[in-house]
């Protein structure tokens, strides 16, 4: 029994520690139910733009509901918001929007929202429900290359600018960057950014560069290193770091884009299933989901019962968990019990010398210094006793002398001598 509960602990323990390398080696994929995205406001009133853009959306019923989070739920120098609404009016969205420190002018946000069922891009974009759109918005930059949502966005014209930008694009992991090759300059038409065109749920999630004319051989030569490459007048959907399992750039490249107010149909269904394919999450975005699933506060009263009884159940489990463990642990100590009586039993019966009882009080050092202590008094009466009154001196060779009195002084002796 106790080498059997040995071997299954110590199986549960291996595929603990598989299962702890596999999930710190592979990041886990993107729940087909979440929204994420960031971005930068350049200004330095984040937090009065949402607080007013939320009440406005509130008082409209457009939103079931909003909160600021307390200063003691936020790490410092945070702000977070949560929203509720509902979708196709029946479908509850929560979402949380953080806003933190950057490094430059302003705040980073951070987007997470959650439905009960699988994200449909038709549905409104988050992050229009936490701000409001405007063409020149301070909330509306991307992180990574700080370009616009919702706006054809023009690539540097130093080469060198340009190779950095498009390197970052590739290493995003929050963001769907698209490249379109100008083949010619565009006229007004044409500079309108093709990104409105899609579904609102990718309002937010989708960047658009522009490649002039005479860059194309820059760009593609920035791109080298990834792999794939944009077609002279087309477009691409670049594949990101990591790219998706399933990415061909084949599939994501458009040979034609006509700017002239065509709608581009290709091209919007490249950057749709593109958008739609099972994506790792991206860096630091697992943390938000989570805070989003367990510290979420805006509940309402059914919510906050259904909670609770989540977390007695989940409790109980904990409980027969232990109690199961400790009846284990419990069960293999007596049957551990039993066998050293069983062979204790055996070592008698076949005349073993059983072993001494060892002894509980003092320490090893004590024992020995009592047993050393046994044995000179021991040795104390071994030893001859000395007598009080020497040996009689003999007068001639091989005669004893018969001494005198004990009280006999050495005087008798000299005269005996004398003698």
């Amino acid at each position: 029994m106790i080498l059997a509960f040995a071997r299954r602990r110590h199986v549960v323990t291996a595929l603990t520690n598989g299962l702890t390398h596999i999930s710190a080696t592979v990041p886990p994929t993107t729940p087909s139910t979440v929204w994420q995205t960031r971005g930068r406001h350049t200004g330095p009133t984040a937090p009065d733009v949402l607080r007013k853009h939320l009440q406005a959306l509130r008082d409209a019923e457009t939103v079931q509901d909003f909160a600021e989070l307390p200063d003691s739920d936020t790490p410092e120098g945070e702000t977070a918001f949560e929203a509720r609404w509902l979708v196709e009016g029946e479908v509850t969205v929560r979402a949380r929007l953080r806003l933190a420190e950057w490094s430059g002018q302003g705040q980073e946000w951070t987007l997470t929202a959650e439905a009960e069922r699988p994200w449909d891009q038709r549905w409104p974009s988050p992050a229009g429900m936490f701000w409001s759109w405007e063409p020149d918005a301070l909330w509306g930059n991307e992180t990574v290359t700080g370009e616009r949502f919702l706006a054809a966005n023009p690539l540097p014209g130093d080469e060198k600018e340009l190779r950095r930008a498009l390197r970052a694009a590739l290493r995003d992991t929050w963001t769907v960057h698209l490249v379109v090759h100008e083949a010619m300059t565009p006229d007004e038409r044409g500079r309108q950014s093709l990104v409105r065109l899609l579904p609102p749920g990718l309002h937010h999630r989708v960047v658009e560069h522009r490649a002039a004319p005479h860059q194309l051989r820059t760009v593609n030569w920035a791109l080298k290193e990834s792999g794939v490459e944009v077609p002279r007048g087309g477009a691409l959907v670049l594949p990101g770091a990591p790219a998706p399992a399933d990415y061909d750039a084949a599939d994501y490249a458009v040979r034609s884009v006509f700017l002239d107010g065509t709608h581009p149909t290709e091209l919007l269904d490249a950057v749709r299933r593109f958008a739609a394919l099972p994506r790792p999450l991206p860096e630091g975005a697992d943390a938000a989901l989570t805070a989003l699933r367990e510290d979420w506060r805006l509940l309402t009263p059914e919510e906050e019962l259904a909670r609770e009884r989540k977390l007695v159940v989940m409790y109980k489990e904990a409980l027969e968990a232990m109690t199961e463990s400790r009846d284990l642990y419990r069960e293999a100590a007596e049957q551990a019990h039993e066998a050293l009586a069983a062979y204790r039993e055996a070592a008698a019966e076949a005349g073993e010398p059983r072993p001494a009882p060892a002894r509980k009080n003092g320490s090893p050092f004590q024992q020995l210094g009592r047993t050393l202590e046994r044995f000179r008094e021991t040795t104390k009466g071994l030893r001859p006793v000395a007598s009080a009154v020497p040996p009689a001196r003999t007068g001639t060779a091989g005669q004893e002398r018969t001494t005198g009195a004990p009280g006999a002084t050495g005087d008798d002796d000299r005269e005996a001598t004398d003698r």
